[in-house]
């Protein structure tokens, strides 16, 4: 894996710990500060992706070149940076757990040159695939049991950004992908239709809809709103009904006032006798436009969300963080404004019921009716684990968010269950500040005594 992947301070801090022998053990901590407005729960997400990184993580002889002749690190940089792999260890959620802010995702304990060169590619991993694994799973709560089909693939911010969004998204329940890639690497449903140029290149709507039964006669469905949404619908039942189709038949609605449409459509669809053929509502919905949909009893069964969740249009970002709690059996914390850190390694305590999560200190006791989140997953810089599969990840997503309070689901001013700290947290965050404060008090009186 390509050691660049990193920000310029993160290999001259490297550089400068590497040439001081600052080599002792620390604990960098990976999590989310506050969550966004609109968000009363996280998805954990980007784990497996890090840990493939950290297992294969070395400086080649390309990267070394470009060190030292662009850059102008020195030889003996050069060769440190030749020597060195990840050793460490790592605890972290595992991916489709539901996370708060403050509570790490990902905590790496590892010499110190190791621990803070991973810290740009962790971040960058983790920020992005939890962004959009929480976007997709607040549709899913949205549709309320409905299929959701990923359509993201055409408008996402790159081609591996439309692989990632298809496998997040199947993560947290989506039912299938428009992404025909996607679908083969990490063995989906794919789903498709047709788009307005097909109904567009023949002689008439009705010829168009015909035609593309026959091709695909037990997995049509018909966009019905290239001209005239109605007298589309209609087309579409003349043919179901001459071609006396089958299997997973359905009309696809991609604009205009799709509950009202919607309402119409069932009611043509219910008086032709075609109970059984669903409607598939698209067309720039994400959580939002879906909820309130469900809430007006709209009479559809699938919706297909593309742009808005493939970017997490309202909110494309979360606020992380990769922050040193612990170097060589010190802890130590940030006090900047606004940016306080806890200091130490940490656990993640969690109640079902009723639920609610301590954060606490990683070697504290585990209670009978709580369960800690962080499992071990890597150690001495090697997998402690199997992959999981696709379905043992949506497995701990269902069983979470089944759990959740109802105020954190809302999809409309959610209100996430507020996170404690344990007793020992508190008591250790309050020493190692009074410990900072007394070392900044005494430089300052050297200071002035000089």
């Amino acid at each position: 894996m390509n050691a660049l992947l990193t920000d310029l301070y993160e290999l001259n801090m490297v550089a400068s710990y590497l040439r001081r022998g600052m080599n002792g053990m620390a604990t960098f901590s990976l999590f989310v500060r506050r969550l966004p407005e609109q968000r009363g729960f996280l998805v954990s997400a980007g784990l497996e992706g890090c840990l493939d990184y950290l297992e294969q993580l070395r400086f080649g002889d390309d990267d070394l070149e470009y060190l030292g002749t662009e850059l102008e690190f020195p030889h003996q940089d050069l060769e440190a940076f030749k020597r060195l792999r990840f050793t460490g260890d790592v605890w972290a959620v595992p991916e489709g757990r539901v996370v708060f802010a403050g509570e790490p995702l990902i905590e790496v304990t590892a010499p110190l040159p190791e621990a803070q060169l991973i810290e740009t590619f962790l971040l960058n991993r983790v920020t992005y695939e939890t962004t959009i694994a929480s976007k997709a799973a607040r549709c899913v709560v949205a549709a309320a049991g409905r299929d959701v089909v990923d359509f993201a693939f055409r408008r996402t911010q790159g081609i591996e950004a439309g692989l990632d969004v298809a496998r997040l998204s199947a993560m947290v329940g989506f039912r299938a992908t428009s992404n025909v890639e996607a679908a083969r690497r990490y063995q989906l449903t794919v789903a498709g239709t047709m788009a307005h140029s097909y109904i567009e290149a023949f002689e008439s709507q009705l010829e168009a809809f015909r035609a593309f039964a026959e091709d695909f006669p037990a997995r049509t469905t018909f966009l019905v709103d290239t001209f005239d949404t109605v007298s589309g619908i209609n087309d579409a039942i003349k043919v179901i009904r001459e071609l006396d189709l089958q299997g997973q038949i359905g009309i696809r609605l991609d604009s205009g006032d799709l509950g009202e449409l919607a309402r119409r459509g069932r009611r043509l669809l219910d008086r032709a006798g075609l109970e059984k053929v669903r409607i598939f509502a698209s067309g720039g919905l994400d959580e939002f436009q879906i909820d309130e949909l469900v809430r007006e009893a709209a009479p559809i069964d699938a919706f297909g969300v593309g742009t808005r969740m493939g970017v997490s249009a309202d909110h494309p970002y979360l606020d992380t963080a990769y922050k040193l709690v612990d170097y060589a059996g010190r802890a130590v914390m940030k006090l900047s404004h606004g940016k306080v850190t806890a200091p130490g390694r940490k656990q993640v305590f969690r109640k079902q019921r009723p639920f609610g999560d301590v954060l606490g200190l990683f070697d504290e006791p585990v209670a009978p009716d709580r369960e800690p989140l962080l499992e071990q997953v890597m150690s001495g810089g090697r997998r402690v684990r199997a992959r999981p599969t696709m379905a043992e990840s949506r497995q701990r997503f269902q069983a979470d968010l089944a759990l959740l309070p109802e105020a954190a689901c809302q999809v409309r001013s959610p209100k996430p269950p507020a996170v404690k700290s344990s007793d020992r947290l508190k008591q250790a965050t309050n020493e190692t500040r009074a410990r900072v404060l007394a070392q900044i008090h005494g430089q300052r009186e050297a200071l002035r005594s000089r």
